[in-house]
């Protein structure tokens, strides 16, 4: 059960990475009209709802889970794009769809018919935002900053519940993860608030030393990280407003 975890989250750094300004501009240098950041990233977390409906269809309830659980991590470094866009399609997805296919994967004995339905509905629904994204005007470029702030925090959001769960080795993974992702944009997050970029830098360091050990300390583990966490969403929250006030 733990490989398979290691898997999945091996797969959402592997997808969330291709929405990456790396990947963008490795694909200009063979298309000269790279889509937008919105829509390229909108598109890379699809790829966990197709896995999702494929482990409903065999019947593997343990791996959709996993799936849709990395879908959920996914879903929320780009959820703003689609709340900008539409509030009813991403009540739709996030609200209805997402809360029941959540509920029913947690059931006792799920119901595969009605999931299979619902995992459907949700693919579809996924895919008329993709299409409101692609044929919409661009946004205000801020709201492409705040979707990378997002994404990295992705890989950061997920050490805790790894650790809650004992799962070392994806903790320290996503750790690392968020520890590479950050150089991206900590330059970003500097000019946002210096007092912010130092005190998060800190963390970071003493994140990692306390990670080091055969047999972390957990809970101060946890404690850091929330600590790092409130200070990264303080960035976050701003550049949002920045972005919701200059649309």
């Amino acid at each position: 059960m733990i490989g398979a975890v290691r898997a999945i989250g091996l797969a959402v750094f592997t997808i969330l990475a291709i929405a990456s300004d790396a990947g963008l501009a490795a694909a200009a240098e063979t298309n000269p009209n790279p889509e937008r950041f919105e829509v390229s990233s909108i598109k890379a977390v699809r790829p966990l709802l197709v896995d999702t409906l494929a482990a409903i269809q065999q019947g593997d309830i343990a791996r959709a889970k996993q799936t849709f659980e990395a879908y959920d991590f996914a879903w929320n470094g780009i959820e703003m794009y689609i709340n900008v866009r539409s509030r009813p399609l991403y009540q739709t997805l996030e609200l209805d769809l997402q809360a029941k296919i959540t509920k029913a994967l947690n059931a006792p004995t799920p119901d595969l018919s009605a999931l299979l339905s619902d995992a459907r509905a949700m693919l579809a629904k996924y895919d008329d935002a993709i299409e409101l994204a692609a044929n919409s005007a661009p946004l205000n470029p801020i709201y492409d900053e705040v979707a990378r702030l997002r994404i990295v925090r992705t890989y950061l959001r997920q050490v805790n519940p790894a650790l809650k769960v004992g799962d070392l080795a994806k903790a320290r993974k996503s750790f690392e993860a968020f520890d590479d992702m950050w150089f991206d944009i900590e330059d970003f997050v500097r000019a946002q608030s210096l007092d912010a970029y130092v005190a998060i830098e800190r963390g970071m360091l003493q994140i990692e030393d306390a990670l080091k050990p055969e047999k972390p300390d957990t809970a101060q583990v946890m404690a850091l990280v929330t600590a790092v966490m409130n200070q990264y969403n303080a960035v976050v929250a701003e550049v949002q407003r920045q972005a919701r006030n200059g649309r």
